[in-house]
């Protein structure tokens, strides 16, 4: 039984929503939603410290200036994932929240702003996300969608729920790398030494007992219950024995301080508007930034892809063919997304597989993402509040949102090596490489090789075809790059 009974059909939301229909209730989706905005709200803070810090060609922090901008980059990075979640609740009614892209941020970062200004490596981004737009719009992305194998699409989704939990069990500490991983054939350890240390890890374990005690005994808020009282008791911790960030000293909190903020200041948004279609050609040459959009085109196609199978596949709503409800409309939103966080000078905005959590509690509707995105525009001014919620108590929802994904194992034929292949790949290679792409990528190219290989060909459908040649050319793109140019 729900603490909240499901919504009567006849009340606007249940209509719009379909709430009833799909099995839910008003209360699982204001749960889902805040959960899902609690285990993403990281985001918040993080994408100014990669995008914040790093100089573009001509000296230049994100914004113009001579100094980082943090506050404006966190204020924009809130205000586009708020605006953008919610119109994915309401187009797309699905349970899929989005913010910027890590993996796609420090790309920009990295890779691209040191050869062009910010304004213009964020031209590429709106550039990119306008391709993908005509992509969807013109039915290729769908199609390529419809065309991927039900069992590929599962292990994706399997794949996935590893690739969160090495993201939880990172985040928290307890895995961790080794520092002369050249030296050794060990990339990584438990904890930062071989052992768990430190009154953070122990807020993890104690926050992942916990939800998993009340999951198990099917008690109603689970996840949330969990991640509330673990910031509370971080912050308890943290006063004690001000500890710190682990950038600053050993045994400190990994990204969050959990300390009540000192004070509250009005919302800047200096990067938006920051972005030049056209500046970026004639100071990195055409060829650079056609290779650049397609490595930036090629990450964000497939990175959704694979997340709205996956909550798909956890909310029970996809097809006979393993396809969510208002595919298209998913895909729409998630390309305007890229747009929208290019123009916002935030980098491109695409799903998050952390609305696994949200759908683990029950979250089955876009009412859920709804919620989401409306915490996430409360959080442009109370940002400071969310800053409290350390990594270490939220990241335990992703653990046990990697369980969960993970029996869906049982849906592939492991006898067929056909499919089992690059299934395992594809499973594989997510958290082995730490991107979602990645594992895509080599289960397309291994399941095109094999079927040329027992000389099934003609069986293979031609859009995947052309999926598998341009993964080949993403893998290949190092030297590709370096001929070229």
């Amino acid at each position: 039984m729900n603490s909240v009974p499901p919504v009567a059909s006849t009340h606007p939301l249940d209509r719009y929503f379909r709430i009833s229909e799909r099995g839910s209730s008003l209360g699982r989706e204001i749960r889902g939603g805040v959960v899902t905005f609690f285990t993403m709200a990281y985001i918040v803070v993080l994408n100014p410290l990669i995008l914040g810090y790093a100089t573009d060609i001509d000296g230049k922090y994100l914004g113009g200036g001579s100094e980082p901008n943090l506050a404006a980059i966190a204020a924009g990075t809130a205000l586009v994932a708020g605006v953008l979640t919610i119109l994915m609740g309401v187009v797309a009614n699905f349970p899929l929240a989005l913010a910027t892209g890590l993996g796609l941020n420090a790309f920009l970062a990295f890779a691209v702003a040191s050869q062009m200004t910010w304004a213009d490596a964020m031209g590429l981004v709106v550039i990119e996300g306008v391709l993908i737009l005509v992509l969807v719009l013109t039915g290729f992305r769908t199609a390529v969608f419809r065309a991927v194998p039900a069992q590929l699409k599962v292990a994706i989704s399997v794949g996935i729920g590893l690739f969160i939990a090495l993201i939880g069990f990172v985040d928290a500490g307890v895995v961790g790398r080794i520092p002369d991983a050249a030296q050794t054939t060990v990339p990584v350890q438990l904890g930062t030494d071989g052992n768990l240390s430190g009154w953070p890890v122990l807020v993890f374990v104690v926050g992942l007992l916990l939800m998993l005690a009340l999951w198990v005994r099917r008690v109603r808020g689970a996840i949330l219950i969990s991640i509330v009282v673990m910031t509370a008791v971080a912050v308890v911790v943290e006063a004690i024995g001000d500890l710190g960030r682990s950038a600053e000293q050993a045994g400190g909190w990994a990204l969050t301080v959990p300390a009540w903020p000192d004070s509250f200041h009005a919302p800047d948004f200096g990067t938006l508007g920051e972005f030049n279609l056209l500046g970026s050609w004639d100071k990195a040459g055409v060829v650079t930034v056609l290779l650049l959009v397609f490595s930036l085109m090629l990450a964000d196609f497939f990175d959704t892809m694979g997340t709205m199978t996956a909550i798909g596949a956890e909310a029970e709503l996809l097809d006979e063919d393993g396809v969510p409800p208002h595919a298209e409309r998913i895909l729409v939103v998630d390309s305007v997304a890229a747009i929208a966080g290019g123009a916002a000078g935030v980098s491109s905005n695409t799903s998050y597989i952390e609305s696994a959590s949200g759908v683990g509690e029950g979250a089955r509707t876009g009412l859920a993402a709804v919620v989401t995105g409306a915490l996430f525009l409360v959080t442009i001014f109370l940002s400071p509040l969310v800053a409290m919620i350390p990594s270490e108590a939220a990241v335990p929802a992703l653990v046990l949102v990697g369980f969960l994904m993970m029996q869906q194992i049982t849906g592939i034929s492991w006898d067929d090596v056909e499919i089992a292949i690059p299934a395992f790949l594809t499973i594989a290679l997510m958290p082995f490489t730490y991107s979602i792409t990645v594992g895509i990528g080599a289960g397309f190219v291994s399941f095109a090789f094999l079927k040329v290989v027992r000389g099934k060909a003609r069986e293979l459908h031609p859009l995947l075809w052309v999926v598998a040649g341009l993964f080949v050319v993403y893998f290949a793109i190092d030297p590709i790059t370096r001929w070229l140019t």
